[in-house]
């Protein structure tokens, strides 16, 4: 990067946390730390919610998730503005009469303790390891920019947004969260921009959207009904359903988010302006990876997009890189000629433009599957490698393309981006294992500047522990995807707990919980032996706690009435 554009990344970041500091500054009970009073207006709520789901993964994994396997991504998001509504109807009115800090105190009044605690620990597990995902995106940009140590960023990225985090709790992170946001989605918006004004000469947006539907990048519905796919219209509906629905209603780190809210109406705005603009946000990002393929098909594209690594492939095999390159070179310089020729004969309605399509389409299954050799021979080659090189596809556009103080700018983003997410899960983190497990194993209630300084330990706690598991990162592959599998392992055994909790009145807590860890364990088998893709161990999880609990009754109601004769 120029030094231009390290003054611009440097000033965003610092004036981002200075102000986290300044506006959460003068925190003195944990109601202000971990709720913010329950001041905060609905458009905050929304901003806040989407930043929390939003992180540098969704910006930074998501044009590459594109430019790989086309747009049919967006369908995970399909069952979300229907999960929004239920939430609005069932729970937000639940946990805004109970004032609660944490959705799992309502499941002890409900139940009991254990299956509270249970609860609480199926999320801290999942939302811990999902937080050290969302520290390795970002510490891929430092590493890359500065040719650090991964290890290196990790610590760095993470500790950063510590400071604010620590200092200001969720007050800070709600406004901070929406600094973030606006910038980032002006940011996004104008890298669209200047993807288009990057194309060569007389190509334009029409046209790069031909050669990306035509590359196959551009399948936005798959209405095909198959278990194994990730990505169809049914995943999207059923399963992307049941994930919203537990990630928005059950998990801490957005169910914080709409608590800190000023009354019902609020959160509901909020939420339900969520699930009306996620899938056109979602769209337009995916949109850009798409175009990224345009542009990478008319213009020279790297052999492999993960510099690093091709570079370690290159200096400890150097004959195979060699083979590499030179198959490459060939079929790069054909691509590149096929695409042009396609849009010229489209222009002119040519009689072989179907034949140049064909062709098109036969080099471009070579290039994938030379991408492939590639990759293999790389993970072969370094133990340590990342499995695919879908998180670098849109930087190494970002660092090879766009001018000066862009690069800072759009760098500066993926940061925000990260400590949006990171930020809330931390705080959320932080209020389940105090409320939930800290201070339910308390033997004496603390007074409220030591309950403060408490929450501040668990997240300092929950910051070291996710900036350790981001050192694990390397090996799983696409982050967008990799995030959402960790949770679907754990999302529909919690949303069944609270489907039960709420709907059926009869089911009391002994029960539920060993309907909850029956339903996990099968979740995590059914994932293990690769029985149907991941969107639906969410429906699976939910289902399970459901059928579980009322045979279980059954066997409650037998016990008891045996102890009654």
């Amino acid at each position: 990067m120029s030094n231009f554009d390290w003054c611009v990344l440097i000033f965003t970041l610092f004036a981002v946390v200075s102000y986290g500091v300044y506006i959460g500054r003068g925190q003195k009970s944990n109601e202000s730390y971990l709720k913010a009073d329950n001041k905060m207006p609905w458009y905050i709520v929304l901003l806040g919610i989407m930043a929390t789901q939003a992180s540098a993964i969704t910006f930074l994994s998501a044009p590459g998730q594109a430019y790989t396997d086309g747009m049919r991504f967006v369908q995970y998001y399909f069952g979300l503005p229907l999960a929004m509504i239920v939430i609005c109807i069932t729970f937000i009115p639940i946990f805004q009469r109970l004032n609660v800090y944490t959705a799992y105190e309502y499941l002890e009044q409900r139940f009991d303790k254990k299956t509270r605690v249970l609860t609480s620990l199926l999320f801290l597990f999942s939302r811990g390891l999902s937080t050290g995902i969302s520290i390795y995106a970002p510490s891929i940009i430092l590493s890359s920019v500065l040719n650090w140590n991964i290890y290196l960023t990790n610590i760095l990225t993470g500790g950063i947004l510590l400071i604010y985090t620590y200092v200001g709790g969720a007050k800070a992170i709600a406004h901070t969260q929406k600094l973030q946001f606006i910038i980032i989605l002006g940011t996004m918006a104008f890298a669209g921009y200047l993807l288009i004004q990057n194309m060569p000469n007389g190509i334009g947006f029409k046209d790069a959207l031909y050669l990306a539907g035509k590359s196959g990048k551009l399948n936005v519905i798959t209405t095909e009904f198959n278990w194994k796919d990730k990505y169809n219209i049914w995943s999207g509906l059923i399963g992307g359903f049941f994930l919203a629905l537990s990630y928005f209603g059950t998990d801490q780190s957005q169910v914080g988010r709409y608590i800190t809210a000023k009354d019902n109406t609020n959160a509901k705005t909020g939420l339900l302006l969520n699930g009306l603009v996620k899938i056109p946000m979602q769209f337009a990002i995916l949109l850009i990876g798409a175009l990224l393929f345009a542009f990478f098909s008319l213009k020279p594209a790297p052999i492999y997009f993960n510099e690093r690594s091709y570079q370690h492939l290159k200096a400890t095999q150097p004959n195979i890189a060699a083979g590499f390159e030179k198959e490459h070179e060939t079929l790069q310089l054909k691509f590149n000629q096929q695409s042009k020729q396609i849009l010229l004969e489209k222009d002119e309605h040519a009689a072989d433009l179907d034949n140049t399509i064909a062709d098109f389409k036969s080099t471009q299954k070579q290039v994938a599957t030379l991408h492939t050799k590639v990759e293999e021979a790389i993970n072969k080659s370094d133990f340590n490698a990342e499995k695919t090189d879908t998180n670098y596809i849109f930087l190494y556009f970002v660092k090879s393309t766009l001018p000066a103080g862009m690069i800072g700018l759009l760098f500066a983003v993926i940061f925000l981006a990260s400590w949006g997410s990171i930020s809330a899960a931390l705080n959320s983190l932080a209020a389940c294992s105090l409320k939930d497990v800290h201070l339910i194993f308390s033997k004496n209630k603390p007074d409220d500047a030591t309950e403060l300084k408490y929450s501040r330990l668990h997240t300092l706690a929950w910051g070291i522990f996710s900036i350790g598991v981001a050192m694990f990162a390397t090996q799983m592959g696409s982050l967008i995807e990799a995030v959402n599998v960790l949770g679907s392992l754990f999302y529909g055994p919690i949303l069944g707990i609270f489907l039960v909790a709420f709907y059926l009145k009869k089911i009391k807590g002994p029960v539920v919980f060993f309907a909850a860890i029956l339903s996990e364990i099968l979740v995590i088998a059914v994932y293990k032996f690769n029985i149907v893709s991941f969107l639906w161990l969410n429906v699976i999880g939910a289902f399970a706690v459901i059928l579980f609990s009322l045979i279980g009754i059954l066997f409650y109601r037998s016990k008891a009435l045996n102890s009654y004769n």
